[in-house]
């Protein structure tokens, strides 16, 4: 492709995601931002409107002359679906063009999801979205897809992941395996960094441009973005956040990684880990544990075991809040994000456990109250992951 040819598509692209993200949007606002001459960018409105990808919705307020025509996009024309692949569960959903959810289902993973289970699960899945909407399968941009890591995102393989409870996980092909089951093209990316492209979209309009996500579940996942873009590093590694020492002295999680490191004392299977063991010492007193081996005693158990008030997990959690709390602090003091959105089972069992954790942050920021990132659960939440993936793929059409 020649460079005029080029440079045009990428003008078609920009003004696309700027109509996108925007909603509604007049010409002139479009000639301001960029810089293209009437004649271009009327030829480009009308070429995106013929094709189906743009949509007139009105007029504007008139500023002395005729009101003006604005565009938005149209949000029948294709639809994106987006798949979540985590440890404790994986989501689908399926997207208009505006981002809005049509149909959206969950799987537990468990013992028995194996990773062709899921493209199998996930394949019928999406023929019967599709079914009741009365979707023809043509109409479909992609599959967008946020799994665990560490990830090949170039080839579109799972690589190596740790605790998922099926076996098979590790060297996935997962992009291949949905695209010759469903025939749609997929994009692989890591959850925290789709999660994190979710909740910017849902943010648009607050201009925020650095943001950091914080995942915490069975293992802890990180993503980073500055000035609008996510940060990558020499290695795709996005669970390297556990990693980070908290305690020298400290234990190992499972007798893997670095001593005294934040996921041995912050992540679901720490937790599980503290109780397990406690119950092998023979501590009997658990709320919901009654009549569980020691190995049978999982994360929901000790959820329920905190809305009834048991000291002892209250206990534990909160040290564990804690030590997440310190975990921020250090990135949020080499980081220097305006927003910090935290996410995952750990962060939303209980209130205890957010609170106590942004507490603790902030008492470790440097340059504190003068500089207060903001903290949320996030708009989006447990839909995140897989709305994110919907809008990277949106980012990611041939128009």
């Amino acid at each position: 492709m020649n460079k005029i040819s080029q440079a045009a598509l990428n003008a078609k692209k920009a003004v696309f995601e700027r109509i996108a993200g925007q909603g509604h949007v007049s010409k002139a606002e479009l000639l301001d931002e960029f810089g293209l001459t009437s004649s271009s960018l009327t030829r480009l409105l009308d070429e995106l409107t013929n094709e189906g990808w743009l949509a007139e919705a009105g007029f504007g307020e008139s500023t002395g002359g005729r009101k003006p025509i604005l565009y938005q996009v149209n949000s029948t024309h294709k639809v994106i679906f987006g798949l979540e692949i985590s440890r404790l569960y994986s989501a689908l959903g399926l997207f208009d063009l505006n981002m809005r959810t049509l149909s959206s289902c969950r799987w537990p993973m468990d013992e028995t999801m194996t990773p062709q289970k899921l493209v199998h699960d996930v394949s019928g899945k999406i023929e019967t979205m599709l079914q009741e909407h009365g979707i023809a399968r043509d109409k479909v941009a992609g599959i967008g897809v946020g799994a665990v890591g560490p990830l090949d995102r170039h080839r579109g393989l799972i690589l190596e992941p740790r605790y998922f409870s099926a076996a098979g996980w590790a060297h996935v092909p997962v992009c291949e395996w949905l695209e010759r089951e469903t025939g749609i093209p997929a994009t692989l990316e890591n959850g925290a960094n789709t999660a994190l492209i979710g909740e910017h979209w849902a943010l648009r309009g607050e201009n925020v441009q650095h943001m950091l996500y914080i995942h915490a579940g069975s293992g802890l996942r990180s993503a980073m973005m500055s000035n609008g873009s996510l940060v990558y590093g020499a290695m795709d590694m996005e669970g390297s956040i556990g990693q980070m020492i908290i305690q020298p002295d400290g234990p190992r999680l499972h007798n893997e990684g670095n001593y005294g490191a934040l996921e041995a004392f912050a992540s679901v299977q720490a937790l599980e880990k503290q109780v397990r063991e406690q119950r092998k010492m023979g501590r009997n007193q658990l709320a919901g544990t009654e009549g569980f081996q020691p190995d049978g005693i999982h994360f929901d158990m000790l959820v329920e075991a905190l809305n009834q008030g048991d000291l002892f997990i209250r206990e534990l959690f909160t040290q564990s809040a804690v030590y997440m709390g310190i975990g921020l602090a250090n990135l949020i003091n080499i980081l220097h994000p305006e927003a910090v959105i935290l996410g995952g089972a750990l962060i939303n069992a209980h209130s205890l456990y957010y609170d106590t954790a942004i507490s603790v942050a902030q008492k470790n920021i440097y340059y504190y109250p003068e500089y207060q990132p903001i903290f949320s659960k996030g708009i989006l939440q447990e839909n995140a992951v897989s709305a994110g993936a919907a809008v990277m793929m949106l980012k990611q059409l041939s128009l």
